[in-house]
Formats: structure tokens, C-alpha cells, sequence
């Protein structure tokens, strides 16, 4: 695929003979040449040319020298398009430091010196090395020209955009990381080289530590650690190597001698563009050295492309995901009855997903205000398109629940409205349709006047996206509890319920719960078909929202571009034709803009997930925007 802004590195562990760089100089060497030819950075651990566990060794000049050599060799027959970084033992001025080195190009560019230096426990550093703020030389000579060294350096990949800042080991334990301030200069690769021994429970709270100094800093982080082969005299290192990205693991390894994968750069550029408060430049004392890299347009993507980016795939996440956004959605509304001093809700029942949702929240949030479920009036309200399924789902999900129940068929209502502005019943188009989901929303509202209550919207995130609501139809209701659910999600909040349901013994709830889940989507407005089935199929008409919700997530959480998206949608959803997924992103892209009139006047409703449509937080968006550009882009997609 076209590489877009993706960054591949790789985090290497090789086998060490201590006091021996040459030998280990070969050993990285033996590795660069094994990983994909289009790696644009390979990172070694801390002092990974002569060995962590050299000890009194680092005083011998023979070897210091040596070190030097071999890292010179390794910079002139590493791959030409490959960046390096590998730890040394560095003497500058009249100190010796852990320094790492940046290699590119056969060139030694630049040299990164450790900030802290343990010397508790196992750890002797300060035996035999200065930190960072001893360096009192900005340059050291290396094989006759001089080399930039710093604790404060960094290295800009001109043609890709990768800005690279490094850090050694202990230097990510303390409070305020020196990778901090990198990333406020200007870093988005952030490195760590280091030798971290193995013992209980510290691999947990390593892999928290790269995982949260990568969210803070919306930067990938790479994590490269030194192997069993260093010396067990006291202690034993694992090669522990990790790479992640905004608080994402990508990779993970303590057995191989390398992992990779891609750093997606324009996920993090989009993050630092937005949460501006997080990253405040300061570039005052920064060395940066430039380099240019050649400029490769393809890449065989390898980390996984998310098809339910909503959805966590493990099952005890999903339910843990699911219980915490029941959770949020309930409170919200309790708060809301409770600030207006209500205690009646209505709500309209179809028997689908959505409405199934929504009853199930507001349940919840009687129960937290302690209020009788009696006081929620649940509607259904039968018209042309009503099946027996859906109804009959309806009214054993009321009678499961113990809310209130009522009935108010709406044919006879709708004709007549129908023969007031001339409507033909025969003719099945949008006035059909719409003139039927005015009527129920005119019911619920009236009903609400009626017991003093609010109406509880059901409309979810994916239906908001599209526009695939009637206006000041189901589009509108008092409080909006499914405003941020995407529909991907909807059916696994109902479907965790009934699990729960399952545990407590309620077989009856369960079986009701997962009919429901397993019923087309449908906004049942067109007559059944011959055998009393849904006829009207939404994702007939839409397009699979798998697919509308894949396209949701990347649009409006990273603002990729339609032909990223398309491209990624194509390896998360293999067994789609390209065509359809082409049809799908056309559709999204034109209703997304069309619609957007919709979303201007959304009902209040909690948010619930990094995506959310409200157009008095995260989205805004004028309503009559243009969608050419971004359609011109669907439509010259090669399929």
C-alpha cells in the first residue's frame, strides 16, 4: 500500500560477548541485514557496543578506543536508508558518559548522554560515569570530525518528518523524563536504550511506564533492552523490548532478537495539532541535527488494522468496556432527572437494538435514584412496517423490566394526516416514511407532558454520522442517552446485559436480550414482506455499518484521508470487495456533509467515547460545508 506518514522501526536485542565490540558490532550488523529493507530506524540497547556488565572494564582506555573503532565501522556498513542508535561508553572532555549514538548515512551524527544515573541497589553507574549535567564540551572528535554531544539532542529526518529524541534506561524512571522534554521540542520517535535486569513484578511496571510516557507525549516510543547474554553474576536481563504508540503497545518481545513495526506519524501529528494544551514547544538549549533519508512511497503494513476499532476484541475488555459506558450513560441521565426534580421518563420501544439500549440505560438510572421502574412509561407504537418479531420482543422486554406499558397504534393517525396534506399511502417514499417517525415523536412528547416525564432519546452515534434519523422525528427527544454509541457497540452493550442476566438466572431477559441482537436493523417504516419479515433493511440501503464505523473512527479521531482510510479499511476487511467498501466510503462521505444540518441541534446526551458528534464539544461543522474534496478523493479510488 502507499506508505502514507508510516515509520517503521525496529528494536533489536542482540547476543553480547562483554569487552568485546567487535564481536558485537558483527552481531548488529548480522541483525540490520536481516531486518525489511525499508526499516528506517534500528535501535541497540544501552552500551550495547562493549556490553552493560563491562564494570571496572569502562576505565580501560584499549577498550574505550575500541568501542569508538567498532562504532565507526558500524555506522560505514550499516544499510544506507537505515538510522542507528546504539548505547556506548563515551568519553568527552575529561569524563566518561553512557552515552547512545545516532549513526546514518556511514556518518556518527550525534551522541545522546544519560541524565541519571542509578547507583542504588544493584546499580554502580556512578562508579564510573558523569551524567549529563557534567558535559562541559559540545563536541567530541570521532574518526577525525566533530561529533555534536548532549543530553539535550535531537535527530530530524528531513524527508520523513520523524523527529527522534533519546533517553538511556533510568532515565524514563524518574519523575520528569528526559523524553518529556523532547517531545515538547519537538520529538515524535522517542528511544530508550537500556539494560533493565529481570525481577518480580518490574516487567508490568516497565511496560505502564512506555505505555504512559508515549500517551503523554503523543509520540511512539521504542524501548530496547539488553539480553541473558550480559553477565549473570548478580542479576539477569531479559532483552525485555517494547514499542508503542500514544499509549498503545504495537510490539512486544523477550525472547527474539528483534520486533518492528510502524510508527504511524500522522496519527501523532493530528494528536499534537489538537490537544494543544499537552505539548508546550520549547526548543531553549535543543541541538538538532537534520538529516535526509530517502523517500520511500510504499510499505507492507504489518501492525493490526482494528476492523471494530470500538469493539475490544478480548472478551473480559469488551465487558469491562461495556459495563463503564452502561455506567456513564445511567448517570447521566440520573443526574438530569435529579437537577430537574423528575421522576417520570418516556420512551418509545421498537423492539431493536437502539430502543433496547436506551430502556436498559434508563432502567439503571431509576435504580440509582432509587426510583420505582413503574414510573418509566415504555410506548410501542405499531404502524406499517411493525412485525410480529419486533413487537412481540417489545412487549416481553417491557413485561421483563416492570416499566409501565402502553400501546398507541399509529395507522389511523398517520392516514388521516396523510389525507390532510394529500399523501398518497400507495406511494412508499420519504413523506411515507418520515410522516410515520414525526407521528410517534409527537406521541412521546405529548405523552411527557402528560406524566410530567422527558422524553428519552434512542437514536445512536452511527445513525447521527449518516443522518439516518427524521428530523424532529426520532432525531429529537429530550435527553439523548445513545448520542456517542456507534451501532458496532450498541449490540454488545445489549448483549453484555444479557450475560448479566444470564448470571443472575433471568433465562427469560437473556433470550429477549439475544433476539434482539440478532434482528436486522431496521427503522421498520415500509410494509413487511409477503412472509411478515423486515423488508426495509438499513444497511441494505446505507451499507454495512461495520464498515460506517470503521470510516467514523478514522475520519474523525485521526482525520485521515479518504484514501488512507479506504486502504486501511481494505486490510481490516478482507473478505469485503473493494468495490463495496469504495460504494460504502462514497455514501459516508456524502451523508456525513449532507447531514450535518441534523447534528446542529442535537438534545443534550453524555459522551461516552473519544468520538462524539455533539455540536457543543467535540464536533463542529457548518451545515452547508462542501463535500467535493473529500469525494473527488473517494471517487478516483482504485479498486
Amino acid at each position: 500500500m502507499k506508505r502514507f506518514d508510516y515509520y517503521k522501526a525496529a528494536v533489536c536485542t542482540p547476543p553480547v560477548s562483554i569487552g568485546n565490540p567487535k564481536a558485537n558490532v558483527d552481531e548488529m550488523l548480522r541483525i540490520l541485514q536481516s531486518l525489511d529493507p525499508d526499516t528506517q530506524l534500528a535501535v541497540f540497547p544501552e552500551l550495547a557496543v562493549t556490553g552493560y556488565t563491562c564494570a571496572d572494564l569502562f576505565y580501560e582506555d584499549l577498550l574505550l578506543n575500541e568501542a569508538v573503532d567498532q562504532l565507526v565501522r558500524l555506522a560505514e556498513e550499516a544499510p544506507a536508508n537505515m538510522a542507528v542508535i546504539a548505547g556506548i561508553p563515551l568519553k568527552a572532555g575529561t569524563r566518561l558518559f553512557n552515552a547512545a549514538a545516532f549513526l546514518f548515512g556511514g556518518k556518527v551524527l550525534g551522541f545522546y548522554v544519560k541524565h541519571h544515573l542509578p547507583g542504588y541497589n544493584e546499580y554502580y553507574e556512578p562508579r564510573w560515569f558523569s551524567p549529563a549535567r557534567d558535559l562541559d564540551v559540545s563536541d567530541v572528535k570521532v574518526n577525525g570530525v566533530d561529533v555534536p554531544v548532549s543530553g539535550k539532542i535531537l535527530f530530524a529526518d528531513e524527508t520523513t518528518d520523524a523527529v527522534i529524541g533519546i533517553e538511556i534506561c533510568e532515565d524514563l524512571w524518574v519523575a520528569v523524563p528526559p523524553s518529556s522534554g523532547h517531545a515538547q521540542a519537538g520529538a515524535n520517535i522517542l528511544v530508550n536504550c537500556s539494560a533493565s535486569n529481570e525481577v518480580i513484578a518490574k516487567s508490568g511496571y516497565r511496560r505502564d511506564l512506555v505505555s504512559s510516557q508515549s500517551a503523554k507525549t503523543y509520540s511512539g516510543y521504542l524501548y530496547c533492552s539488553a539480553g541473558p547474554d550480559e553477565s549473570s553474576t548478580d542479576l539477569v536481563f531479559s532483552g525485555a523490548d517494547l514499542m508503542a504508540e500514544n499509549g498503545k503497545i504495537l510490539a512486544e518481545t523477550a525472547s527474539e532478537e528483534s520486533i518492528s513495526c510502524e510508527i504511524d506519524l500522522q496519527h501523532l501529528k493530528n494528536d499534537r495539532l489538537k490537544f494543544k494544551t499537552s505539548l508546550q514547544e520549547n526548543r531553549e538549549g535543543y541541538t538538532v541535527v537534520t538529516y535526509a533519508s530517502a523517500n520511500l512511497e510504499t510499505i507492507e503494513l504489518t501492525r493490526a488494522v482494528e476492523a471494530y476499532p470500538f469493539v475490544p476484541g478480548d472478551l473480559n475488555r469488551r465487558l469491562e468496556r461495556c459495563e463503564t459506558i452502561l455506567g456513564i450513560q445511567a448517570q447521566g441521565l440520573a443526574t438530569r432527572l435529579k437537577k430537574i426534580g423528575c421522576r417520570q421518563a418516556v420512551i418509545g420501544i421498537s423492539g431493536g437494538l437502539d430502543s433496547t439500549l436506551a430502556l436498559l440505560v434508563t432502567v439503571r438510572a431509576f435504580r440509582l435514584l432509587r426510583l420505582p421502574v413503574s414510573g418509566i412509561t415504555a410506548v410501542t407504537m405499531p404502524g406499517f412496517g411493525t412485525t410480529k418479531r419486533t413487537k412481540s420482543n417489545a412487549d416481553e422486554l417491557m413485561e421483563l423490566l416492570g416499566v409501565t406499558r402502553m400501546e398507541v397504534p399509529i395507522a389511523a393517525s398517520v392516514r388521516q394526516h396523510f389525507a390532510d396534506i394529500g399523501q398518497d399511502e400507495s406511494v412508499h417514499d420519504i413523506t411515507y416514511e418520515n410522516g410515520q417517525a414525526r407521528e410517534r415523536t409527537q406521541i412521546l412528547m405529548d405523552l411527557a407532558n402528560k406524566v410530567n416525564g422527558i422524553v428519552i432519546g434512542t437514536g445512536d452515534l452511527s445513525e447521527l454520522a449518516l443522518g439516518w434519523c427524521t428530523y424532529n422525528g426520532d432525531h429529537m427527544s429530550m435527553y439523548a442517552v445513545n448520542a456517542s454509541v456507534p451501532k458496532t457497540l450498541v449490540r454488545y452493550l445489549v448483549e453484555s446485559e444479557a450475560l448479566s442476566a444470564r448470571k443472575a438466572g433471568n433465562t427469560k431477559l437473556e433470550r429477549v436480550l439475544l433476539d434482539i441482537c440478532d434482528t436486522p436493523v431496521s427503522p421498520e417504516l415500509l410494509p413487511p414482506d409477503k412472509d411478515g419479515n423486515i423488508a426495509q433493511k438499513t444497511e441494505e440501503v446505507l451499507g454495512s455499518y461495520d464498515l460506517h464505523d470503521f470510516f467514523l473512527y478514522h475520519m474523525l479521531r485521526y482525520h485521515e484521508s479518504p484514501e488512507k482510510i479506504f486502504e486501511l479499511a481494505r486490510l481490516a476487511f478482507p473478505q469485503v470487495d473493494a468495490g463495496k467498501i469504495k460504494e460504502s466510503l462514497r455514501t459516508f462521505y456524502r451523508r456525513f456533509f449532507a447531514q450535518q444540518f441534523k447534528r446542529s441541534c442535537l438534545p443534550d446526551g453524555p459522551k461516552v467515547g473519544s468520538i462524539c458528534l455533539s455540536p457543543r464539544g467535540d464536533w463542529r461543522m457548518p451545515s452547508d460545508a462542501s463535500a467535493a474534496l473529500w469525494l473527488k478523493q473517494a471517487e478516483e479510488l482504485d479498486v
